[in-house]
């Protein structure tokens, strides 16, 4: 994979600068027909899937602080960045639209040979949406129906509007029904293979995925538009020979690293190669909660302290950080000691915890909430290579299921640990874990009592499309919290 990647890079480097040297036309540039045309759109994709797993696996103290699972214990959170910028997380809505733009042109290139590029043409629209779902989660409304038509031709629209995330969440989930109903009428005879660097062109769990995501989707919703969530989860429940699901630890839907640089798995290369492990610490509420249930996964997930115990680090706390660095838990070796790690889009395990909530709701899922809650917990036990017996223990203990959505939730906060976004998203939607807090020096004070509810709109937003952004952002307060997202849960917190 790593000469795949490397191959894949001067591909790109090499376009990019014929692009520029041939003319400095700025019209020309824009209709030149042989511009990057020689790149093949199996490149393309292994360039569009290792950027997302760069920019989107690299998050430790962000989204991962805004989840309830790690802080910082040296240079201490004051929630100050997040503010209109072209960087931080404006460079995660740039990488979304980025990849987007990108497989878009492989669209249009494979457009004429459908049948020849239809495996990779699967792969690039479920890659798609699966950025639209990320773009929808961080921000709410965004440009959807008018991105992506500045040219001429499409329609010459340089300042797209912002759609409404409630018009969206459908238009998504429907283009993702469509995509799984035509891989089950049949998949193509294209080899993706190693270009595929999460699924090395396994067809059948980008099915899984696809639909997997289709269940996630429709949960985040099911608040708020319970017909579209209860039609979608009960569809692909009660035909999953059609609409096959990801169900095992085999099946996450993980990018795996080379290993070396540059391509280590970006924990690793920021904390470990990078020096700067020692920064984090693990977030007091979850070190004091899995405490207090016991629960084998700590092992996995944190480190013991210098003194061989687990100890949290409140969040941002104002008299500084701990006198002693590992009297703190760090982050655990098994997700960040390894150079050849992973960054997580979907685990498996969150397909039973959706069916468990789904079960408690009462939509017809074939399967009890508890038989799909037990499901998950053991697949995110082996996840954290836990033993079986110890997975009975919990199961007998403080993790038995108790037929609550509580159980299900608190349980599916550590599932996600590293997969921070989702966790996050989690928190918005249910409320748990209700014992989650803001940085306690925070710059704002006392203004906000909870973790930030969105993400700040990008700097050039604002300046290069004023009017439809300021429409967008109505309601929003210090960039991030006064309107939450159109799914999010008030949990009573401002």
């Amino acid at each position: 994979m790593e000469k795949l990647l490397f191959k894949i890079r001067y591909i790109f480097l090499f376009a990019l600068i014929s692009l520029v040297g041939c003319t400095k036309d700025f019209e020309k540039i824009n209709t030149d027909p042989d511009a990057l045309s020689n790149v093949p759109p199996q490149n393309m994709l292994t360039n569009v899937l290792r950027y997302a797993g760069e920019q989107f696996g690299g998050d430790v103290d962000g989204y991962g602080t805004f989840a309830g699972y790690i802080v910082k214990i040296q240079y201490l959170d004051k929630l100050d960045g997040l503010t209109p910028s072209n960087n931080g997380y404006g460079n995660r809505w740039y990488a979304s639209y980025y990849n987007i733009t990108q497989l878009n042109d492989l669209l249009g290139k494979t457009a004429e040979k459908e049948g020849a590029y239809k495996n990779i043409r699967a792969i690039a629209r479920i890659w798609q949406n699966y950025m639209w779902s990320y773009l929808l989660d961080g921000w709410g409304d965004i440009p959807y129906s008018e991105a992506f038509k500045g040219l001429p031709a499409d329609g010459d629209i340089l300042r797209p509007k912002y759609d409404k995330q409630e018009d969206i969440f459908p238009a998504v989930l429907a283009d993702l029904k469509k995509i799984a109903d035509e891989m089950a009428a049949g998949t193509g005879s294209d080899i993706v293979g190693d270009f595929d660097i999460i699924y090395n062109g396994d067809m059948k769990k980008w099915q899984k995925f696809c639909n997997s995501l289709r269940l996630r989707m429709a949960m985040r919703i099911s608040a708020v538009a319970p017909s579209l969530a209860k039609s979608t989860i009960e569809e692909i429940a009660g035909n999953k020979s059609k609409y096959p699901v990801l169900e095992s630890s085999e099946e996450n839907c993980y990018l795996y690293y080379p290993g070396t640089l540059p391509y280590m798995e970006p924990w690793y290369k920021s904390g470990i190669n990078g020096g700067r492990i020692d920064n984090w610490g693990m977030f007091d509420i979850f070190v004091n909660y899995m405490t207090s249930v016991d629960d084998p996964r700590i092992a996995s997930i944190a480190d013991t302290t210098n003194v061989g115990t687990y100890v949290g680090f409140p969040n941002g706390p104002a008299a500084g950080g701990p006198k002693v660095l590992r009297s703190v838990s760090w982050i655990g070796g098994d997700y960040i000691h390894n150079a050849a790690g992973f960054t997580p889009f979907y685990k498996s395990c969150e397909t039973y915890y959706i069916l468990a909530e789904a079960a408690l709701m009462g939509y017809n899922v074939g399967m009890s909430a508890e038989t799909a809650y037990n499901t998950a917990v053991m697949i995110s036990m082996k996840d954290n290579g836990i033993s079986e017996d110890k997975v009975k223990k919990y199961l007998a203990n403080a993790g038995k299921f108790d037929n609550t959505k509580e159980r299900i939730w608190w349980d599916m906060w550590v599932a996600l640990f590293k997969e921070n976004y989702e966790a996050w998203a989690l928190y918005r939607r249910t409320g748990i874990p209700s014992t989650n807090y803001p940085s306690l020096n925070s710059k704002w004070g006392n203004n906000h009592t909870d973790q930030p509810w969105r993400l700040p709109y990008p700097n050039n937003e604002y300046l290069y499309n004023k009017v439809n952004t300021e429409a967008a952002a109505k309601g929003v307060v210090d960039h991030v919290w006064g309107k939450r997202l159109w799914w999010a849960k008030d949990n009573g917190k401002k």
